[in-house]
């Protein structure tokens, strides 16, 4: 079974308990601490992985970089996923949680990459027409790539609006070399 399987399935069974005990909102918070903690240290990821490192030493590990930061619930379904040796899939299990989150809240992510910062009306403008487009909350990030010469380009989950300079002379160039 992938990763990403198992993964959706474990975030699925916390994502029911945290319903069962009201705590979507701290857990959530939890899972996005994990996440951003594991991004910063990759070592401690790779130790987590590591199934030559002892179950007792990683959940040793998780207590004190984690013990006064999170839910006990949090904490305890950290524990519960090394002692049952999927330390190796608790990272993508932590973004499947967020996922899920989203998925129940109607939260859609967004980024946009464009020739220079878009202004904040730009960018209201862009969230509204998207939120319109999708009946969702809408989370956006943008990115600046002065190799598009001018235009954006939007990507809304698998989706991609691509009205940059550069692709309309890549577009060009490919016409002019079938003819």
């Amino acid at each position: 079974m992938s990763e990403l399987t198992v993964a959706a399935r474990y975030a699925k069974a916390i994502i029911d308990l945290a319903e069962e005990q009201k705590l979507v909102e701290p857990i959530k918070g939890d899972m996005e601490l994990f996440l951003h903690t594991l991004k910063a240290n990759p070592e401690l990821k790779a130790v987590l992985a590591n199934p030559i490192v002892s179950h007792s030493k990683k959940v040793h590990i998780l207590d004190d970089i984690f013990a006064s930061k999170v839910n006990k619930t949090s904490l305890a379904f950290f524990k519960l996923m090394v002692n049952k040796s999927r330390g190796e899939v608790l990272y993508a299990t932590a973004g499947e949680y967020v996922n899920l989150y989203d998925i129940k809240h109607n939260i859609v992510h967004a980024s946009v990459v464009s020739a220079t910062a878009l202004s904040d009306t730009n960018k209201k403008t862009m969230i509204a027409d998207i939120a319109a487009a999708t009946g969702g909350t809408v989370k956006l990030e943008a990115k600046v790539d002065a190799n598009l010469i001018g235009g954006f380009v939007l990507t809304v989950g698998d989706r991609q609006i691509d009205t940059s300079i550069a692709s309309d002379l890549h577009k060009l160039k490919k016409e002019f070399a079938n003819r």
